[in-house]
């Protein structure tokens, strides 16, 4: 009898351990479909949209190596760097659209959005000087005057450009917010094959040069612009576009205070690459070293992008989770958020190792600098794999709202631990571009350590109480809400 009842309770153990199995699978699978139904058209978008910087590069890379070096310079440190602060203060619109959209106050996400046009306009035009004397800045920086002549007549061609993202960038994070962000990607990859052609006919048909692959990025970029407008004031938003409204530039003093928070948590990543770009300048060989390490920065740039569509999609997850109130779908949703992305890091991991002496011959056709990309292959690799990870653990706080914590974090692992290292095996120990390499890998491992503890050690209940409390305190009453009361 014993025996028989002993079978019993095993046999009905193993039934729960099934049905639990079964129903963990379900809701991974849920949580997946809920993922990638915001990450694929986020990583099309962003896959495509970074593609034409890399495309504008390949075809610059064949008509002058001091222009490759000229553009290689301008768009990893003053595109950077102005992108980095645009980014950043965009990023308090991620925030807040998918805490909004999660907890059903639709008609904030338009508000949200037009404060932010509203202030990242008024940033940009005041580091317009940054591009207007880009020469006499790199002259001072001590850059050879070739190149510096070439950074200043780049720079000139990328202020369109420029102008464009400010638009590009938030009405993405709005739309992701709200999950109907497809049409971005379509609208991305419109933009990847026209800029391809424009870039061949003005290139190598008109032979325009330099204004000629500049030009096909300038047009290709405002292209979706356009496009994303169309969608916006055509009709396809109705809950959360109502039309401009001058409550967008009142109350702006606490959005602002988040965007600049976000922007430094942002800048003070975007920045530590473009540093490291700015002491390769300074190597024996600056021509070679710049194009190397700026190649080698593209094609890890690239991929991340990969990821940083799930960073996407961990930003509107966990945004949305926290507005709906919902700590244990957060902690969930970061866990397969984690996997996903690991594995997408192997599988690119891997091919970097496979083709790394053949990645230089995409961008070039100089073999020392081709050669100098191949010597930094392996560092590629193992960037490429960590950046699967510490991207979405950004996302995660900025859907959170965490962008002060991370800038602190970020300030420590990369400028107090990361350059210094890469500096010193530069320039010290002689090691060139492969120790100013191997000091961001150092920086970009504590970011990611550091970061991994503090999502860890975050108490998500508490968090859903500062969301509500945020939402009601900038919470505004639209005209539906007006005319029920009236």
């Amino acid at each position: 009898m014993d025996y028989s009842s002993s079978i019993e309770e095993s046999l009905l153990l193993s039934h729960k351990a099934e049905e639990k199995g079964y129903i963990l699978k379900a809701k991974i699978c849920e949580e997946s479909k809920k993922i990638w139904r915001v990450a694929t058209p986020s990583v099309i978008s962003r896959v495509s949209s970074f593609g034409t910087i890399v495309v504008t590069q390949s075809f610059i890379g064949h008509i002058s190596s001091v222009d490759l070096a000229g553009y290689a310079l301008v768009q990893t440190l003053s595109v950077r760097f102005v992108n980095g602060i645009l980014i950043g203060m965009s990023s308090a619109t991620e925030t807040l659209c998918g805490q909004a959209f999660g907890a059903k106050q639709y008609h904030m996400m338009g508000i949200y959005l037009q404060r932010s046009w509203f202030i990242d306009l008024i940033t940009l035009t005041i580091l317009l000087p940054i591009f207007i004397f880009a020469t006499p800045i790199f002259n001072l920086l001590g850059e050879e005057e070739a190149i510096a002549k070439s950074v200043g007549y780049i720079s000139l061609w990328f202020l369109p450009f420029i102008y464009s993202t400010i638009f590009s960038l938030t009405i993405q994070m709005y739309l992701q917010a709200q999950q109907k962000n497809m049409v971005i990607a379509w609208l991305s990859a419109l933009q990847f094959g026209i800029h391809i052609l424009l870039s061949w006919f003005f290139v190598i048909v008109l032979k325009l040069g330099i204004s000629g692959a500049m030009g096909a990025l300038c047009i290709s970029s405002w292209f979706v612009v356009f496009g994303e407008f169309l969608y916006i004031f055509g009709g396809w938003c109705p809950d959360t576009w109502k039309g401009f409204t001058i409550a967008a530039v009142k109350d702006l003093l606490p959005v602002v205070k988040l965007s600049i928070s976000s922007g430094v948590m942002i800048c003070l990543e975007l920045w530590y690459y473009a540093i490291l770009v700015l002491l390769a300048g300074y190597m024996k060989n600056a021509k070679v070293a710049i194009a190397a390490f700026s190649i080698c920065l593209n094609i890890s740039s690239w991929i991340i992008n990969i990821i940083v569509g799930i960073m996407g999609a961990a930003c509107v997850r966990v945004a949305n989770e926290l507005g709906r109130g919902d700590s244990r779908a957060v902690k969930f949703s970061i866990k397969v958020l984690m996997s996903t992305s690991v594995m997408i890091g192997l599988f690119f991991w891997i091919l970097c190792l496979v083709f790394s002496n053949k990645l230089g011959y995409l961008f070039t056709n100089e073999e020392e600098v081709a050669k100098s990309v191949s010597d930094l292959s392996f560092l590629l690799a193992l960037t490429v794999l960590l950046g699967s990870i510490f991207p979405i653990l950004s996302g995660v706080a900025i859907g959170a709202g965490l962008q002060t914590k991370v800038a602190f974090i970020n300030l420590i692992c990369f400028y107090v631990i990361g350059l210094p290292i890469g500096a010193v095996l530069g320039y010290v120990i002689h090691l060139q571009v492969v120790g100013i390499w191997i000091g961001m890998t150092s920086g970009v491992v504590t970011q990611t350590l550091a970061l991994s503890f503090m999502i860890w050690k975050t108490n998500w209940d508490e968090e859903v109480s500062k969301t509500s409390a945020r939402l009601k305190r900038w919470y505004l009453k639209s005209s539906d809400d007006q005319n029920l009361e009236n």
